[in-house]
């Protein structure tokens, strides 16, 4: 569409429909002005436009234009519609900010708004930006009950209006979630059903009671998992309690009841952090050679830890630390409170210093063996008992990533015009999208047949079969979204590597896919884990 053309509208006889409040300062009625009096503003000093059939006065503002006066000139939008020149452009999301809705003096008469925003918490309309059994048209999952579907409900009403705006402010300023937000999840126990489902939600009230504590399950947490992954502000994502979510199970499942009680409730409370500090300088995936040290006293009710952990998600934030140390005849985890000798220092990574990556480090720091989570020298159980659901949680948030990407590149693609036609009339553009979409699809349906597996598995046989699966599932997912991140880039060209704008998203899914395909064990560690897994069950008389 040309500068000059202009949108389908109503009908004058047809009734208006409201102007979006969000546009409309104060909700003040609008002036009715025609196209003809809107185009005899079209000079310097004096320029009107029309976006979405909203008149806006750019005369003062054009000043401050960062192109400057010369672009709305030159452009030849002044005193015309130039809606498909905006949103070639622009975000959505522009046009509800304030200091552009000020702008606004007027609406063409006769005419209504076209382009609205969703609903916070509704579902969107565009092609596989949603799993299947969301997606309008398609028959319910026999996975999803009614009270998944009102978890997913509520879950994406509360991310839109509250942790969306959250997550963007505090990925571009690096602080960490805001503490109203956590206290919004804690009343909504929103804190404990990222556990997963278990005796620890037993006697709460979830989300105001839309779903019950016993029927809660993988599923349903699954569900609020790729709500929160949503936000597309990945720094703010892994530093949005992540830490808690892969370093407090250890204490729900391994610590004794006197420790559990006093540490669970107040990160259920979303007033304590923890974080899982078993990384090192020299120790990645070789969970077996880390070389932090803990020596227990002689009289056996305490032990000194020295060593120093790296690259721990959420570590700057953290009040405890779940830590791996060599003790004499193997590992044993302990619950280390932050005290003196304890020091955390921020680690700049690809991400924004939001998600509180640390280097930690401990000296001469005396935990009492009551701290123990486990038995001594047993703690690779404890440690490989988490793997498999941090590594679930971690496929659960890059495969609703990959998602997101996929939304704003067919949106991107419908909108943007290139040698006279929009981008999606390329072949080869349809041909990326086809990839991409398919690869999602993929990705969900394993994921989901996965979850069903966990949802009817004791913890023993979920350790015993999923490992493999998860592993494949895990390194199979992020090796894709680094296809789709690339893909996605080369559709949005420039802005695609643009840290605002257009590709804001893209450029993030870009930048930070990759923390998925490293942290939880590397991609290359878990196709050899999936192999090796199934070598263990290869029965001795097979043959071709």
């Amino acid at each position: 569409m040309s500068s000059t053309q202009t949108t389908t509208r109503a009908p004058p006889a047809a009734a208006a429909k409201p102007v979006d409040k969000a546009i409309v300062p104060k909700g003040q009625p609008l002036k009715r002005y025609s196209r003809e009096e809107v185009a005899k503003h079209n000079k310097e000093g004096d320029v009107w436009v029309i976006v979405d059939s909203i008149v806006y006065d750019l005369s003062k503002f054009a000043e401050i234009h960062p192109g400057g006066i010369s672009v709305l000139l030159d452009a030849d939008v002044a005193g015309k519609e130039c809606t498909a020149v905006f949103f070639g452009l622009h975000r959505q999301e522009i046009l509800y900010n304030e200091r552009y809705a000020k702008l606004v003096i007027g609406q063409i008469e006769n005419e209504e708004q076209l382009i609205r925003r969703n609903e916070a918490g509704s579902l969107s309309q565009v092609p596989y930006a949603e799993p299947m059994w969301l997606t309008p048209g398609f028959k319910r999952s026999p996975y999803f009950k009614e009270s998944h579907y009102a978890v997913q409900k509520a879950a994406r009403k509360f991310v839109d209006e509250h942790v969306y705006p959250d997550a963007q402010a505090c990925e571009e300023s690096g602080k960490r979630a805001s503490q109203k937000i956590l206290d919004m999840m804690a009343e909504s126990n929103l804190h404990a059903m990222r556990m997963g489902p278990g005796k620890h939600l037993h006697g709460r009230t979830l989300f105001g009671g839309i779903v019950k504590p016993e029927e809660f399950d993988y599923f349903h947490e699954m569900i609020i998992n790729q709500e929160l992954a949503r936000v597309q502000a990945r720094g703010y994502g892994d530093g949005f309690q992540a830490g808690t979510v892969i370093g407090l199970p250890p204490v729900l499942n391994y610590a004794n009841p006197t420790l559990k009680k006093e540490i669970v409730e107040g990160c259920f409370g979303g007033k304590k952090n923890i974080s899982l500090a078993i990384s090192e300088a020299f120790v990645g995936s070789d969970v077996q050679g880390m070389r932090t040290r803990a020596v227990k006293s002689e009289d056996g009710k305490y032990y000194t830890i020295n060593g120093a952990k790296k690259w721990i998600t959420g570590g700057m934030h953290a009040h405890y630390f779940t830590v791996g140390c060599k003790t004499d005849k193997g590992l044993t985890v302990f619950l280390v409170p932050r005290q003196e000798g304890v020091e955390t220092r921020p680690i700049k990574t690809a991400y924004s210093a939001a998600a509180g990556t640390a280097y930690v480090t401990f000296k001469d720091v005396k935990v009492p063996a009551e701290n123990m989570l486990g038995k001594e020298n047993e703690g690779i159980k404890v440690i490989l008992a988490n793997f498999n659901h941090e590594r679930w949680v971690m496929i659960c948030s890059s495969a609703r990533s990959s998602r997101a990407a996929v939304e704003e590149c067919m949106k991107w693609a419908c909108q943007r015009r290139v040698f006279g036609a929009p981008l999606i009339a390329q072949p080869v553009i349809r041909q990326k999208l086809a990839e991409m979409m398919a690869k999602c699809e993929a990705i969900q349906a394993w994921l989901e047949a996965v979850t069903y597996q966990m949802c009817n598995m004791t913890y023993g046989e979920m350790s015993e079969n999923l490992a493999g699966q998860i592993a494949f599932l895990k390194a199979f997912a992020t090796r894709c979204a680094g296809e789709i991140s690339s893909d996605a880039v080369q559709i949005f060209g420039g802005r695609g590597l643009t840290r605002t704008g257009m590709g804001k998203h893209i450029e993030m899914f870009r930048r930070t896919q990759k923390f998925d395909a490293i942290l939880g064990g590397a991609e290359e560690v878990l196709y050899d884990l999936g192999v090796r897994q199934a070598m263990k069950k290869m029965p001795k008389n097979a043959r071709l």
